[in-house]
């Protein structure tokens, strides 16, 4: 089975998160899910950047790196919108990454992707507030230049964070559907 990291969104590690590894914990794989400010969630987008702001993205990535030091050269990156910048900053100094997993962010391509990293980017369709579509576009364009191996998924969800049954746009049945699509990923992992 697979070892997974998942990285929180601007939020701060709150209930959505620690379920999601439940489900994959749950279909056998290893996960951790670090709490990459050492505060407790926020409530609001408002708050998750004062959070992000005082704890900085630098020591957020640190922060995320220190969450990978134990795990395995191929553990998958997953990340909730900011989380999905983390994977991608952190892609580059693993080489061996067995996959992505981006859940309501589109990251630019690093050119450090190898040919045949696998990928799923998740996103809500629309979502110009937070994953335009140009962004989108450009993360496709960066995986397809570097021969990555990916999939992308769109969800007429109406919330950002719509996996997040604590914030408003919750889907459920969108939620179950990306589990589903995940644990199908991972089982080649």
């Amino acid at each position: 089975m697979a070892s997974v990291t998942i990285f929180h969104s601007l939020y701060g590690l709150r209930p959505a998160v620690l379920i999601a590894a439940e489900r994959l914990r749950s279909a056998g794989h290893t996960v951790v899910t670090p709490d990459l400010y050492g505060h407790p969630a926020a409530d609001s987008v408002e708050e998750g950047a004062a959070l992000a702001g005082r704890v900085g993205w630098d020591e957020i990535v640190s922060r995320a790196r220190a969450a990978l030091r134990d795990m395995p050269p191929r553990t998958v990156l997953a990340g909730f919108s900011m989380g999905a910048g983390v994977a991608d900053a952190l892609l580059p100094e693993r080489p061996n990454t067995a996959g992505l997993l981006l859940f309501s962010g589109a990251p630019a391509a690093t050119p450090q992707v190898r040919p045949g990293l696998r990928a799923q980017l998740h996103i809500a369709d629309p979502d110009p507030g937070f994953v335009p579509a140009a962004d989108v576009a450009r993360w496709i364009e960066g995986m397809t230049a570097a021969d990555a191996i990916f999939e992308v998924y769109r969800y007429l969800a109406v919330g950002h964070l719509w996996m997040d049954e604590g914030l408003p746009g919750h889907d459920r049945f969108a939620t179950d559907l990306v589990w589903e699509r995940c644990c199908e990923f991972l089982r080649f992992s």
